[in-house]
């Protein structure tokens, strides 16, 4: 199996990915870096058996009810605010890990979810089978939260005010995964200097955890709406010494 992992960004400059090639008990690294376009991701989309992408894969139900209702009719729907904000996936998040995943409808993470739908729209335009719940190919990632279940620092490390502890997290990450995870001298570097590249590490060990059944389940109400808005698939404890 390929796993690919894709911290995505509005633009290519800030956009990583993570090829990670599984073999029977072991992986490694095949492939990172930094400053993917739309074409270099269709390219290493062809090469993966379940791709993970950093970016939400719809919006709140509500919020797409409200806005076209009003454009049709200039009626605003009674509800919410956190209705209109907030998915059921990012409720989902939220009462598992105490956090708020940001929100596709009111948050600067609608600009890369605009590039991860039309990806989306592209691959199905080619005959991809598209479930936004994730049960294709492709499914939704959350790296700082996929951390934080693994037992990381999952605040803090973005940027170069976070050097400090994105240092401390590569190493404790490899140190943990030493058994199977061939992660390169090199390629630890990459994840210590560009929080994204680590981001996307974490993404392609994610997509893998989806693939073999290690994340949450969708509750079984909950199903239509995640067909519909998105689902984050979220890792459950212990999931990362299960991998391999």
């Amino acid at each position: 199996m390929v796993t690919l992992g894709v911290d995505l960004a509005s633009q290519p400059k800030r956009t990583a990915t993570c090829l990670i090639r599984w073999d029977r008990g072991s992986a490694r690294v095949e492939a990172l870096s930094l400053g993917a376009t739309d074409a270099d991701l269709h390219e290493l989309f062809g090469r993966a058996d379940k791709i993970g992408i950093d970016a939400p894969f719809g919006w709140p139900a509500p919020f797409t009810r409200a806005v076209a209702t009003y454009s049709a009719e200039t009626v605003w729907p009674s509800a919410d605010v956190p209705q209109l904000r907030f998915r059921r996936t990012d409720e989902f998040v939220r009462e598992r890990l105490g956090r708020w995943p940001l929100s596709v409808s009111s948050d600067l993470i609608a600009v890369p979810a605009m590039r991860a739908v039309r990806l989306l729209a592209e691959a199905a335009a080619t005959g991809e089978a598209i479930d936004r719940s994730g049960g294709g190919r492709f499914v939704e990632v959350y790296p700082a939260a996929a951390l934080h279940v693994w037992g990381f620092p999952s605040r803090g490390y973005k940027g170069a005010k976070g050097a400090g502890i994105r240092a401390r997290l590569v190493s404790d990450l490899a140190e943990r995964t030493e058994d199977w995870l061939t992660l390169s001298e090199k390629d630890g570097e990459r994840c210590t200097a560009s929080d994204d590249m680590l981001d996307a590490l974490a993404a392609a060990l994610v997509a893998r955890a989806a693939a073999i059944g290690r994340c949450e389940p969708i509750p079984p109400g909950d199903y239509d709406l995640a067909k519909e808005e998105g689902w984050i698939a979220l890792p459950q404890p212990g999931s990362l010494d299960q991998l391999a």
